[in-house]
């Protein structure tokens, strides 16, 4: 039996502290706090009609719009190449359900990748990330592992990538990319490429490489509405498999028959969702940019934030994470018995009002100081404080997202004043 996923429970425990009049500034969350754009909500309606059973991958005009975002980005997709599903979680799984092999992961990654290998009878091996950056294992540290694991008993088949990730909040670049596709190619691995950040890239047309580009013949990607459209509870995810060989044929075909017997098919009225979202009008790309724009400042102030507070972190530049590390304050937290990741999480939340998602429940180090700060849930309480957040030209300057800002900044100043 597995336990709930540890950023699940942290919010409904959240809830709870709320609900019992705790005042608390709710970073342990990565949802995109803002509200569904009109235009989805009115596709959502419009769609209300469409209540028959679709076919199990997705409706023609869903996948079709599919096939174009994932070619508008770089990857020439054809329609019998993705699918749809409740949220890319599903998918996530669906592939630990399909694929052969044992599962490698960066170290430290997204709560589910690890419980969702195990629940399909898999080993995990976790592998640290670069200095740079995260969502990626150190090329170095990936084939030592591989070769660990092999001795082990495992047999490591599978590596999942999160470009931007999820929880560093960066990017990793064209050459680390490229050569974690040169392990994978020479170790005979399939990447799993989770890009569901890709469009919360906080500097407009950044560069990206997918691995897709780098190995397409054997790389999967996933993405989905939740992170980039703030459409988290209506779970619309996407995949895409490799192209032109029987192999992505027979995977695609695989994940349909498990998705037959898992979840039919994604709901009527999300299908439509997905048929316009994923077409990219103006409208869609304008709120993308917006939301980008947005989840980069306040990152960015988290950062200096943790930063002022002593940690070391890596600067975000995509998704809405930072992830901080006090290894530098160690001695001061340790008069506050502070010790590990989480003694660190549970002190923040119970004596200075701030949650965040301890490092150990990501598959980092327990005894290291460093935690998950999601950014996304700053931006106001109120449908009107988001969205005014969302259209100000320096969301920051707003006072109810300043005086956020300000309890978080203040947080962290106490944990070594």
């Amino acid at each position: 039996m597995t336990s709930m996923s540890p950023n699940l429970a942290l919010n409904e425990q959240v809830a709870r502290l709320r609900a019992d009049g705790r005042a608390i500034v709710h970073l342990g969350f990565g949802e995109s706090r803002l509200p569904a754009f009109g235009p989805l909500v009115e596709q959502l309606c419009a769609g209300a009609g469409r209540n028959a059973y679709g076919p199990v991958a997705g409706s023609p005009d869903a996948l079709a719009s599919t096939a174009g975002w994932f070619a508008r980005r770089g990857l020439p997709t054809d329609p019998d190449q993705v699918m749809l599903g409740p949220g890319s979680k599903p998918l996530l799984m669906a592939l630990n359900l399909v694929l052969p092999g044992d599962v490698l992961l960066p170290r430290p990654c997204w709560n589910s990748y690890a419980p969702q290998a195990r629940l399909a009878g898999k080993r995990v091996w976790g592998v640290p990330i670069p200095v740079s950056c995260g969502g990626i294992p150190d090329p170095a540290a990936l084939r030592t592992t591989i070769g660990r694991a092999r001795r082990e008993g495992g047999d490591p088949r599978i590596v999942v990538l999160t470009l931007p990730d999820n929880p560093t909040g960066t990017l990793a670049g064209a050459d680390l990319v490229r050569e974690v596709c040169a392990v994978a190619e020479a170790e005979d691995l399939t990447i799993v490429s989770d890009e569901i950040y890709r469009d919360v890239m906080h500097v407009p047309d950044a560069p990206f490489l997918s691995p897709a580009e780098v190995v397409p013949h054997r790389t999967v990607v996933t993405t989905g509405l939740s992170k980039s459209l703030a459409v988290g509870g209506w779970r619309v995810g996407a995949l895409r498999v490799p192209p032109g060989d029987d192999a992505g044929r027979r995977l695609r075909e695989g994940l349909i028959g498990v998705a037959s017997d898992m979840w039919s098919t994604l709901s009527g009225p999300l299908q439509q969702v997905a048929a316009y979202a994923f077409a990219d009008p103006p409208e869609i790309r304008a709120r993308l940019a917006a939301s980008a724009r947005l989840h980069g400042a306040v990152a960015r102030a988290v950062h200096a934030a943790v930063v002022a507070a002593g940690a070391h972190c890596r600067p975000p530049t995509g998704a809405f994470y930072v992830y901080p590390d006090f290894e530098p304050v160690r001695a001061a937290l340790r008069l506050r018995g502070v010790n590990d990741s989480a003694s660190l999480a549970r002190h923040l939340l119970d004596e200075l009002g701030l949650a965040v998602l301890a490092g150990h429940l990501l598959g980092d180090d327990p005894q290291a100081l460093r935690f998950k700060a999601a950014t996304s849930m700053l931006y106001g309480e109120t449908a009107e404080e988001q969205e005014a957040a969302l259209g100000a030209e320096d969301p920051l300057a707003l006072p109810h997202v300043a005086d956020t800002l300000i309890r978080v900044e203040e947080g962290f100043a106490k944990l070594t004043a």
